[in-house]
């Protein structure tokens, strides 16, 4: 009898509880993929109907966990639509301070989406490169908030608090690190947090180099990547791509640029774009990206330390009052009881923004009916679309490139089963 080549194979799920849940289930011609049908589902947290339970400003929160390796990015977004349906505008510091930190985010979610790529396709020493970079911005998301992740940090009307003027220290010596290694990590913690971010940003650059030495010209690399999940300009406009799986196309669109947001239309920076839509050239866009976010940490470092001012609107009815002020004045404490607990009544309409998150375009769509929770929250996740073109993407490829084209999806599954 002849060999049965036709078969289905479910590929997952993948990643349990760490990377959202991917299940796909593979129509398979041998090792070619004739067809994958994604299926999600498996991670459902509700999150848009829960906000439409809660006060405005206890949904932030909830934004963090959406896409959690870009989590101070999607609290800009939904900060942004609460500040359109308010009327009100952040102060130019605190609008620089989320440009900062959306750029930190932007370097963070790339060192994760780069660590976790190589190591699924082969390549060890990449992913313990970018996680010792990552542990230097976590601490800037530790510095301001007091988490490492889930930030909370951006509020209606600003930021929870401004830059602090010292940074936590390493102590003592331990089994792992002798005094001399510890005093060694402290070197750059001696000032304040822009000195921190300063020093950081002067090594950047060379470790960006040390992966592309690594990668860019491996011969396994190149082979696993150029000509894989290409995707015309045409289809990726079609498919609702945006972020880098857009620019990878050729289509030079960034809403920093084409809808400036907080402080981008003070920065330069520049947009870079592949040529082909294959996995190789997402990937030399997103690295290309970190090296332009590090450039404008550097503007937003110079400009914040040469003008300080408010990171909030004095408005104690959308920004609570200092607690020094919540000990020594009743009205004060009015304000602050009656913000925690019923929030602010934005007047009825309904408003759309979005930020350039690293992975896309994330944008939330609010629809008030004057209450003091959203009547509708609708979530546009740049992931979506993306994983929806997976089952094109893959046709005709092997079943290992399947494994790289999931990689340069950079797929969450928070903000896809939200």
């Amino acid at each position: 009898m002849p060999e049965i080549r036709n078969y289905t194979l479910n590929f997952g799920p993948q990643h349990p509880s760490a990377h959202g849940v991917l299940r796909l289930v593979l129509e398979m011609d041998g090792e070619v993929i004739e067809r994958a049908d994604p299926h999600i589902g498996l991670l459902h947290r509700g999150t848009e109907k829960l906000a439409e339970y809660k006060p405005y400003n206890q949904s932030i929160g909830y934004m963090d966990r959406l896409d959690y390796v870009s989590m101070m990015c999607n609290e800009h977004g939904y900060v942004r639509a609460i500040e359109k349906l308010l009327g009100v505008e952040a102060p130019e510091r605190a609008q620089y301070i989320r440009t900062l930190f959306d750029e930190i985010t932007r370097i963070l979610n790339h060192l994760m989406w780069l660590a976790a790529h190589a190591i699924d396709i082969g390549a060890m020493s990449v992913f313990l490169y970018c996680f010792r970079e990552r542990e230097d911005l976590l601490d800037c998301y530790e510095a301001v908030s007091g988490a490492r992740m889930h930030a909370t940090y951006y509020r209606p009307g600003g930021v929870h608090r401004d830059l602090p003027d010292t940074m936590p220290r390493y102590e003592g010596k331990s089994k792992w690190h002798s005094a001399r290694e510890i005093a060694q990590r402290n070197s750059a913690r001696d000032g304040s947090l822009l000195d921190f971010i300063q020093d950081f940003a002067d090594r950047f650059p060379g470790h960006v180099d040390e992966y592309e030495t690594l990668l860019t010209d491996n011969r396994i690399w190149k082979q696993r990547t150029v000509g894989i999940g290409v995707v015309s300009p045409e289809r990726a406009l079609q498919l609702g791509f945006t972020g880098p799986m857009l620019r990878g196309s050729g289509i030079e669109w960034d809403l920093r640029k084409k809808q400036p947001y907080a402080a981008y239309h003070q920065v330069d920076f520049d947009i870079p774009v592949g040529v082909n839509g294959d996995c190789y050239d997402r990937y030399l866009v997103r690295m290309e990206e970190m090296r332009q976010s590090n450039r404008i940490i550097r503007q937003c470092v110079d400009w914040l330390r040469a003008n300080p001012g408010p990171v909030a609107i004095d408005d104690h009815k959308v920004v609570p009052p200092k607690r020094a002020e919540v000990k020594e004045n009743m009205e004060a404490l009015i304000h602050h009881f009656k913000l925690f607990t019923e929030g602010y009544c934005p007047p009825p309409g309904e408003v759309y923004a979005a930020v350039e998150a690293p992975k896309g375009e994330f944008g939330c769509y609010i629809v008030s009916d004057g209450a003091n929770k959203p009547y509708r929250l609708k979530v546009r996740a740049p992931g979506f679309p993306h994983l929806a073109a997976l089952d094109e993407m893959s046709r005709g490829h092997m079943l290992a490139d399947v494994v790289a084209i999931i990689g340069t999806l950079d797929i969450v599954f928070g903000e896809i089963d939200r």
